[in-house]
């Protein structure tokens, strides 16, 4: 069978088998949220988090690109250390659905886009409770987004995972990742220090062995 021109294999597999999810299910969920979903990945490298087995498989990453991915699927060159990766990109629907049928589900974005590799245009803060209850990952969420408000930013929120939250906001492509760092770093020890009991600086050990979180 095919979905808008991509060929869907192993329909049948279960890929969450708790819930009795099928490969199909998946792929037909993607496609209906296409459309909200692609202005997020578009013109942005991407890591794919693959299950071809389900979802109680290990599953894998992949940064560069399959030798077998087909010609609609655009590819973009990142120099490395050592060498360059090339990466992923996922603009429209068709290349959306067949990355999901190759057992991506979850797709992990740069946060610059191709034409300013190196300068982002988004800033996201990463709020993940390794302990603590849910409860309090959506307090301090709450907490976060009223920092960057009185920071003049519009934040907004995504959630990640089963128990986190992404609190991003805009940034103009005017500096690179490394010029960006000390400023982000400052308003992380900032918020840290208006809210002691909800987050740690994973970089001090003394108050990691709190159990709150950052």
């Amino acid at each position: 069978m095919k979905i808008n021109a991509v060929k869907i294999t192993h329909p049948d597999k279960l890929w969450f088998p708790k819930n009795n999810i099928t490969k199909l299910a998946v792929i037909q969920y993607y496609e209906k949220i296409a459309d909200l979903m692609l202005p997020y990945l578009k013109n942005r490298p991407l890591t794919l988090h693959r299950f071809p087995d389900g979802i109680d498989s290990k599953g894998f990453y992949q940064k560069n690109a399959a030798d077998y991915f087909p010609d609609f699927i655009h590819v973009i060159q990142i120099k490395t250390e050592k060498a360059y990766n090339y990466q992923p990109m996922c603009n429209n629907k068709k290349s959306l659905l067949y990355l999901v049928n190759q057992g991506t589900v979850s797709f992990h974005v740069w946060l610059s886009q191709k034409d300013k590799l190196y300068k982002p245009n988004k800033v996201v803060f990463d709020l993940d409770p390794p302990e603590n209850p849910f409860k309090k990952v959506k307090e301090a969420t709450k907490k976060t987004v009223e920092f960057f408000k009185k920071k003049g930013k519009k934040p907004q929120l995504m959630t990640t995972g089963k128990k986190g939250f992404h609190v991003w906001y805009t940034q103009r492509r005017t500096k690179t990742f490394e010029e960006l760092k000390p400023n982000l770093k400052n308003f992380a020890v900032e918020l840290t220090a208006q809210n002691p009991s909800l987050f740690y600086n994973r970089c001090s050990k003394k108050q990691a062995e709190r159990k709150s979180f950052y």
